[in-house]
């Protein structure tokens, strides 16, 4: 595994220090898991812009679209466990 080497300023180096003292993981532990947490954090956000444009362009291809209010209350009825219709796509052009 090829070595990296990080150079943190002391601020920062002083919070790791203090956090990891109240725990059985080591500083190098605590950074492999703070980078791989941010990464899978950058990756999702890349998918959901990606998706988040073929949405939009889907949507102003068809020229059809949901209407907020309608989403809102079939949300607001299944988060509470009532049944609900799925609102219907109307055009908006």
């Amino acid at each position: 595994m090829p070595v990296t080497t990080l150079k943190l300023p002391d601020r920062l180096k002083s919070r790791v220090a203090k956090v990891i003292a109240r725990t059985d993981q080591s500083a190098h532990a605590f950074m492999i898991e703070a980078i791989e947490k941010q990464t899978a954090l950058a990756e999702q956000r890349k998918l959901f812009v990606a998706d988040a444009l073929a949405a939009e362009n889907a949507m102003l291809r068809s020229g059809k679209g949901y209407v907020a209010k309608d989403v809102h209350g079939y949300l607001k009825a299944k988060a509470s466990g009532k049944k609900a219709s799925r609102p219907k796509a109307k055009a908006w052009r």
